[in-house]
């Protein structure tokens, strides 16, 4: 029997029209002549040459993204933490110097620790509240400040502006984890930032099934290097994880809306409970970091922490024991309400903290407030209900 023709699918023609993007798997890329094979990476930056660096279906997600941010590039990568690290293998190289906030991702500071110090990369840690102080951190070796504002877990809200209006005069890039507020709370970009990073797999998917990080930025040759690092890496991300983040944008104006809102809830109502030291929201007017948050920010964020006042570790298990419409997990911007707890060690590692205690840090979901509110409560006074 003579083998059979391959017959590639084509896209639909104009008699069928979706308002689900296509989802468009590939490893291989096919090329019309072999004149377009061999100079296939001349579409690196502009088209399409093999999977790992996407497809129409990555490209949809990068375009809407930058989009957002007010960028004219994005590189989607598998994770924030990916994204994070992309960037500093993409732009530093041996006797460069970093500078990364205090309150930024663990894992980026782990990251700077124990693999760029391998390489001749030196780094430190700041403080995230110096704002136009960070001039007295820069050195001639600085090529990078890492930022997130707020600090996920101690929440403390940069002063982008004065940070980025220093490191412009030193001519030092600054890279911003926006993952907390979203391009909808606070755009970097129109501001000034070099690049800002997503966690994709928070806000913007929105629902805690899937990993992915972005890379925003107004620069061509940023872009290209992101690009052709992603390439020789080997970052690729799936065309379904791209398609179910594309779907999750397309709500994700309003959880964020109804998410900020149960948030400011949430935190008022922790602000008056006895079992709590302190409430860390920076949209709560009256918070430690508010005033910042104002001056920057549109929008608040689905992230809470508090400092409970407890008398004995056994009180902490007890109160998320007690726990019925919370969970207990990391990340946040699902539809699931989540909690965790960061004890005192873990803030004590940390050269620049204002806190010593034990934080509980909240991610708050679709629930209606009210039912978040109550189950707190009743888990505070469970908590509080133990012996001293």
């Amino acid at each position: 029997m003579p083998p059979q023709a391959h017959v590639s699918p084509e896209a639909p023609n104009d008699q069928f029209r979706s308002l689900s993007p296509a989802v468009w798997r590939a490893s291989t890329v096919l090329f019309d002549t072999v004149a377009d094979f061999t100079s296939r990476k001349d579409r690196l930056f502009d088209g399409y040459t093999y999977g790992v660096t996407g497809t129409p279906t990555t490209r949809a997600l990068e375009e809407r993204v930058a989009a957002l941010e007010g960028a004219h590039h994005c590189v989607a990568v598998p994770s924030g933490q990916a994204a994070l690290c992309l960037i500093a293998l993409s732009l530093l190289e041996a006797g460069d110097h970093v500078l990364i906030a205090d309150s930024a991702y663990g894992p980026l500071r782990t990251f700077a620790r124990d693999y760029l110090q391998r390489f001749g990369i030196e780094h430190d840690t700041f403080d995230p509240l110096a704002g136009a102080g960070l001039a007295s951190w820069l050195r001639p070796q600085t090529k990078l400040v890492f930022l997130e504002s707020p600090g996920s877990i101690t929440m403390e809200m940069q002063d982008i502006p004065a940070i980025v209006e220093v490191t412009r005069t030193a001519g030092v890039r600054t890279v911003l984890d926006n993952s907390w507020a979203s391009p909808l709370g606070f755009r970097g970009i129109p501001v000034g930032v070099d690049i800002v990073v997503e966690a994709a797999s928070k806000l913007l998917s929105g629902h805690s099934d899937l990993l992915l990080g972005t890379i925003a930025t107004d620069s061509r040759s940023l872009y290209e290097a992101f690009r052709t690092t992603q390439s020789v890496l080997g970052q690729a991300v799936s065309a379904e994880d791209c398609f179910l983040a594309l779907r999750g944008m397309d709500t994700l104006e309003v959880r964020y809306s109804h998410q900020c809102a149960s948030a400011l809830a949430v935190a008022s109502a922790l602000t008056s409970h006895d079992a709590v030291t302190e409430v860390l929201f920076p949209p709560r007017p009256g918070d430690r970091s508010h005033t910042r948050w104002a001056a920057s920010f549109t929008g608040g964020g689905c992230v809470l922490s508090f400092v409970p006042h407890f008398h004995s570790d056994a009180a902490i298990h007890q109160f998320f024991s007690a726990l019925r419409v919370f969970q207990i997990g990391a990340s946040w911007g699902g539809v699931h309400s989540l909690a965790a707890y960061y004890p005192e060690t873990e803030q004590r590692k940390r050269k620049h903290c204002a806190f010593s205690a034990g934080i509980v840090r909240l991610s708050i979901g679709l629930e209606p407030s009210g039912k978040l509110i109550a189950d707190l409560e009743q888990a505070l006074h469970a908590a509080g209900a133990l012996p001293s």
